[in-house]
């Protein structure tokens, strides 16, 4: 009986709420896919039914130091268990094939990596696995932050053998469920379990930065000797954060994937070991940490998106004992993670989804009531106020902002859904621009309504109404705003929108390195590197090759909306432009219309612009002044001619017939040029 096993070999009397019911299904050799909480007790569901059925279970798990540690912690109860890793020395091997061979092992750790080798197909058979387990299967998906391409494997190994799989995730959206489902299970459906997301114990909290160094010194130094993780979006954050803690006599140690191997594993090692220990980390650290007593959780820069800050927060407190965290935000980290998408490689419609994830973190960064219920409302759960986050703490300072949203809303779909916030902006202040006079914004009703309010004031409304997602950015036209279904009824006038005033209060402009270019124009520079890098991928060049940056930042600036006016953005030679010119200018300008190569040819100068004119007179006269002569028509390659060297004697360039035809006409446009 599963009970039993339970009280033997882990000494618990009961399963948590939600493990029975799957260690039944697994142990009765379903497939399954449980989706539980961080700390929910996910390694317990395969770890148990392997005990309770005859043969090998394989664990494919993503980290070494995650499988080294279950591995001792098993054999510490008594189960007899191994792993094959790159870090095993020789004789751990040895040991593991010698168990596997006498029949004398139940629980095999496998990296997926290893899937990938071709004598491990024949070594699981021989070995007897009769089921496979596989930890942290969000890997699987093509678009996660955490993305293992070799757990594209699992899928084939469990055709190969021929048994039951049971996945496991923490964090698995709609979305990344189906994916999972599709490339473990082969699109038929699993039994699947959804368990509560909510992690009542951890206390949520978020603050807009102000001093940011300042504001995490502050909270760690306020739980000095208690176990932490900081989370840096870049490497040399981690570094200078560490050095900083250390400094103030707080143990500290960065970690991050541009260490060497056997660095991040002494950090691992140290951060099991040590009581006190502070890891300021990038994304690299962490998934599988298996640290029951991680009393607190920091994010210096926000997370990539609510599935991320959900995962990572969920890495303190696993004991069940109280837990805390503090995530900092700002105008900064909104507009790297903005990039981030925008610069990827991913379709439009992954870009779209992924900004619509990162306004739900922010939805939850400014939240104006509790935020657990926003939290869980995400992964669709509904919950009464907590009663342990910052907002139940002290509810936050609420203002009826119906009007200055759908001013803000007027005003987008007034300039066509084309534009960023910092244009849309410009039009409700009233602030006159070069973009607003080009475009005749000056002159819509909607330009100066907000004059009013101040442009920091207006910078963060907007940013609550993309929490709000009430507009997204639209990733097919370099972050342009669109508004979305739930606008509309806030436009019509039936439902109010209330706002944060103490955001709206502390919105400041932000002290900001100066940027490449301005923030109108960062999402299109955005996608012209994207568009540059997969080209460069493509023909295995550097992409300075292609185009350098200054060339990148002269088109996101200029605009050009024609070959022409491509061939005079510096650094957009012939060839480049022959080579180029329509792919960048496409990312620009949407489809536009071929153009011929003597036309081409000469784009961006003044004999690009006589040859249309020439053309067009050509086809003008080709039935003569009344249109009833014989037809004549000219050769792109004379026109071209023609127009380069502007002759003062055509007859060296049309025979006698087109001469008559055109020569008057040719010459009237030459000599007007």
């Amino acid at each position: 009986m599963p009970q039993d096993v339970l009280r033997r070999v882990w000494g618990f009397a009961d399963f948590r709420p939600g493990q029975s019911e799957i260690v039944q299904a697994v142990a009765e050799g379903r497939d399954v896919l449980a989706i539980m909480p961080t700390g929910g007790g996910k390694s317990l569901c395969y770890q148990l039914p392997a005990l309770l059925r005859d043969g090998v279970t394989v664990v494919i798990s993503p980290l070494i130091a995650l499988m080294r540690d279950q591995v001792r912690a098993l054999r510490e109860a008594g189960v007899p268990a191994g792993a094959l890793t790159s870090g095993n020395t020789e004789d751990e091997t040895r040991e593991v094939f010698e168990a596997l061979s006498n029949g004398a092992l139940k629980i095999l750790y496998m990296a997926p990596e290893r899937l990938a080798a071709g004598g491990t197909l024949p070594l699981l058979r021989r070995a007897g696995v009769t089921a496979i387990a596989v930890d942290e299967a969000h890997c699987v998906s093509q678009w996660g932050h955490d993305f293992r391409p070799d757990y594209l494997r699992v899928g084939e190994l469990k055709r190969a053998l021929g048994v039951p799989l049971a996945a496991f995730t923490a964090t698995a959206d709609a979305e990344t469920r189906d994916e999972i489902v599709a490339r473990l299970f082969d699109g038929r459906a699993p039994e699947i379990f959804l368990r509560g997301f909510d992690r009542p114990n951890i206390h949520l909290a978020f603050q807009p930065k102000d001093g940011p160094r300042r504001q995490i010194m502050d909270f760690v130094a306020a739980r000095r000797g208690q176990p932490g993780i900081i989370y840096c979006a870049t490497r040399a954050k981690t570094e200078t954060l560490a050095a900083a803690l250390d400094q103030a006599g707080i143990a500290a140690i960065a970690y991050h994937g541009g260490m060497e191997a056997d660095a991040r594993r002494e950090v691992e090692a140290r951060f099991q070991r040590d009581d006190g220990l502070v890891v300021a980390a990038t994304v690299a650290f962490g998934m599988g940490i298996d640290k029951p007593d991680i009393r607190w959780v920091a994010h210096a820069d926000l997370p990539k998106s609510i599935e991320s800050y959900y995962q990572e927060i969920g890495r303190a407190g696993r004991d069940g004992a109280p837990a805390e965290t503090l995530t900092l935000f700002g105008p900064d980290d909104i507009r790297l993670r903005r990039t981030q998408i925008d610069e990827g490689l991913a379709p439009p419609d992954r870009k779209q989804a992924d900004h619509a994830r990162l306004n739900a973190l922010l939805g939850l960064a400014e939240a104006t009531a509790c935020r657990r219920q926003v939290l869980l409302s995400y992964f669709g759960e509904v919950a009464a106020p907590c009663g342990n986050c910052d907002l139940c703490d002290t509810p936050p300072d609420i203002f009826d902002a119906t009007q200055e949203v759908r001013m803000a809303l007027s005003a987008i779909l007034r300039t066509g859904e084309r534009f960023g916030g910092g244009h849309v902006i410009d039009v409700l202040i009233g602030q006159a621009t070069d973009r607003t006079a080009q475009h005749g914004h000056d002159a819509l009703p909607t330009y100066g309504v907000g004059k009013a309010t101040p442009k920091a004031q207006w910078q963060a409304i907007i940013r609550q109404m993309l929490g709000r997602d009430l507009i997204r950015p639209d990733p097919e036209r370099h972050g342009a705003l669109r508004i979305t279904e739930a606008a509309h009824p806030v436009l019509r006038g039936e439902v109010p929108v209330l706002l944060r005033r103490d955001l709206v209060r502390r919105a400041k402009p932000a002290t900001v390195v100066r940027t490449q270019v301005d923030d109108e124009d960062a999402p299109l520079l955005s996608a012209l590197k994207a568009k540059r890098r997969a080209l460069a991928e493509a023909q295995r060049v550097p992409a300075y090759v292609i185009f350098p940056d200054r060339t990148l930042i002269e088109m996101a600036q200029a605009r050009p909306q024609t070959l022409d006016a491509m061939a005079r953005v510096n650094g957009v030679g012939a060839r480049k432009l022959e080579s180029y010119g329509a792919a960048f200018l496409q990312v620009i300008a949407g489809e536009v219309p071929p153009m011929h190569p003597a036309r081409r040819a000469l784009a961006g100068r003044e004999s690009g612009d006589l040859y249309d004119r020439l053309a067009a007179t050509a086809r003008q006269l080709a039935r003569g002044e009344d249109g009833t002569a014989k037809p004549l028509s000219l050769t792109p390659s004379a026109l071209k001619r023609i127009a380069q060297d502007r002759p003062g004697d055509l007859s060296r360039y049309l025979d006698q017939a087109r001469l008559e035809r055109f020569g008057t006409a040719f010459r009237a446009e030459i000599d007007g040029s």
